[in-house]
């Protein structure tokens, strides 16, 4: 089935505005919704409320995406980036029924602590899930990240940037690997 929206949520530290949200949103030949967190809705720099309140809001604002545009939550895709995309992909194995997961620069786990592993909700990953990461990543390099997927039963693309960090600034490659990636759920 052919995906009807994209729901994206941000990172920690940012916006719903960060540029690849946005360049995203530009191209994209379905809806798109950037969604701020509720925290980020309040104003000034406030940390995150604990994971488990953003990945309630992530099912909610499917929700209400999903019946905006006259769709089920089983045909969007979600995801987002870092945070974002962790709460998305917590919210999808914890039920949310969708088509599929974008996780950009996924934060597999804290800067500098490779032993506090975020992937104890993998195995109940059950959508196709692209991942886009920059190979210099702080929050998970290629070797850890090619060990832990393997816990995700559904299919999963991995796409790696080539000398980029966290925040990937070569946006063109993002858009291109998750347009190809679309078109190839079809």
């Amino acid at each position: 089935m052919k995906p009807k929206g994209i729901v994206l949520f941000h990172g920690a530290g940012g916006n719903k505005d960060h540029r690849v949200l946005t360049q995203i949103e530009a191209v994209s030949e379905i809806p798109v919704l950037r969604q701020n967190f509720d925290y980020r809705n309040i104003g000034g720099r406030r940390p995150p409320p604990r994971i488990d309140t953003l990945v309630e809001e992530v099912k909610r604002e499917c929700a209400v995406f999903a019946e905006k545009i006259n769709a089920s939550t089983s045909s969007l895709l979600v995801g987002g980036r870092s945070m974002g995309g962790r709460a998305a992909s917590m919210a999808a194995a914890s039920g949310l029924n969708i088509r599929g997961l974008v996780l950009l620069s996924y934060p597999l786990h804290p800067v500098k602590k490779p032993e506090k592993l975020r992937v104890e909700h993998f195995p109940n990953i059950k959508k196709p899930c692209l991942f886009i990461s920059g190979d210099r990543d702080p929050f998970g390099s290629p070797q850890t990240f090619s060990k832990y997927l393997k816990l995700i039963e559904s299919p999963v693309t991995m796409e790696w940037l080539e000398g980029q960090n966290h925040d990937p600034k070569k946006t063109d490659l993002v858009i291109e690997k998750l347009q190809d990636w679309i078109l190839s759920l079809r």
